[in-house]
């Protein structure tokens, strides 16, 4: 049985981190050694990243809190909340993204209504509450109370890859079973100021974004769908338990992403992917670059840097990642689903037509998260030149983009 991504949908808050601008006011911290400041300055310069999304609206140069909880624009000083605090904010403003993503999502599914949606897998490392955003969805947009829910928390970075094998799943084991999958991560209510290189790369890379897709078996006469979902498979390196890992504090998530996680990648790329290319024997042994599409969690450049030589892809297969990474930074779990979505031509989240327009070719797919875990995916792009566009994965105000600041830490 063929399963089929008949959408993919992504959003993003409205407040915009400027990488040079952040990148100032964390060198500007008190408290920061010398080692420390240097270590902002090369980390925040050489990440690859111009511009992140943010749900804290008071990181921001242009708008002062009246109660300051995360930034105090007059002062410039980073404030360290507690996790309490962080984690109130994330039932407020990750619930507002997994909605908008959905409701994006089963907007533009021709021949889905929500009443359809028989299975929903929502999926998010940077903040717990409950009632979740399972409930939160159901409620906001109408679809039958007994939908069966899943929630996939704290994996990580490579989460959407369980969550889209847990829909292939459910739609092998039900042809008729329809399945929402919604990515939402709000990483910079984690943000804090430190001497820790760990802590200084995560300020540096994360940011907040959501992603939606609807899953299904179903067959709609003249809609074609965006992908079929191939294969899955997980790896775990036989090193790097130590080198990535997300832990809860006192004043926020902790993130453990160790300088030595690109070398692992480097060192382990080619095992981790063995399982899923042997599964097709028209796959086993070819060049990796006569895959066409690579649609690669961006952890950061450097990891870009190492996937690229060690699989000896072009400049033009790692354009999807990289701009991905430059624009709206790592995301965690919702990250690679912003790549696919630039590999599957659908309009990015700034609203203009991007991608390649041919279809009927493989994707090959792949994230790495705490473990350290390698998830890979085949897929296949659909061949079509009537697919409608659909809403673009706008910021979820509308506003002009604001001039900000700081962002962090996820595994």
């Amino acid at each position: 049985m063929t399963v089929y991504l008949r959408s993919l949908e992504t959003a993003v808050p409205p407040t915009v981190l400027i990488q040079s601008e952040a990148r100032d006011v964390f060198a500007a911290q008190p408290g920061l050694t010398r080692l420390g400041t240097r270590l902002v300055g090369t980390c925040f310069d050489s990440a690859a990243i111009d511009t992140r999304y943010t749900a804290v609206a008071e990181l921001t140069m242009d708008r002062r809190a009246q109660d300051p909880q995360f930034f105090e624009q007059g002062t410039g000083l980073l404030l360290s909340p507690s996790t309490k605090v962080r984690n109130d904010i994330f039932a407020t403003e990750a619930t507002k993204l997994f909605i908008e993503a959905a409701r994006k999502a089963i907007e533009v599914c021709a021949g889905i209504d929500v009443r359809d949606i028989t299975h929903l897998v929502t999926v998010s490392c940077t903040g717990f509450f409950n009632p979740g955003p399972d409930y939160k969805i159901v409620r906001a947009l109408g679809l039958n109370p007994a939908v069966q829910r899943y929630h996939l928390g704290f994996m990580g970075c490579y989460a959407a890859f369980p969550a889209l094998r847990a829909a292939k799943s459910f739609c092998e084991a039900d042809p008729d079973a329809v399945v929402l999958v919604v990515c939402a991560e709000l990483c910079s209510l984690h943000v804090r100021t430190s001497n820790d290189p760990d802590t200084i790369m995560g300020s540096a890379l994360f940011a907040d974004g959501a992603a939606a897709a609807v899953v299904t078996a179903r067959e709609v006469p003249g809609e074609p769908a965006l992908m079929q979902l191939d294969h899955f498979e997980t790896v775990l390196t036989p090193v790097g338990e130590d080198s990535m890992a997300w832990n809860i504090g006192d004043h926020g998530f902790e993130m453990v992403l160790g300088n030595y996680v690109p070398h692992i990648i480097d060192d382990h790329i080619i095992g981790a992917l063995e399982p899923l290319l042997s599964r097709e024997s028209s796959l086993a042994g070819l060049p990796y670059r006569d895959i066409r599409h690579w649609a690669i969690h961006p952890g950061g450049r450097s990891i870009l840097d190492k996937v690229q030589s060690r699989l000896q892809l072009s400049d033009e297969q790692l354009v999807p990642a990289r701009e991905t990474l430059r624009n709206y930074g790592n995301m965690s779990s919702a990250t690679v689903l912003f790549v696919l979505r630039h590999i599957l031509g659908l309009p990015p989240a700034d609203g203009d037509a991007d991608g390649d327009a041919r279809g009927d070719e493989r994707i090959c797919s792949m994230a790495f998260g705490p473990g350290l875990t390698v998830e890979t995916a085949l897929f296949t792009k659909i061949s079509s030149t009537q697919r409608p566009a659909g809403p673009s994965a706008a910021p979820h105000e509308s506003a002009q983009p604001e001039s900000a600041l700081p962002e962090s830490a996820l595994a």
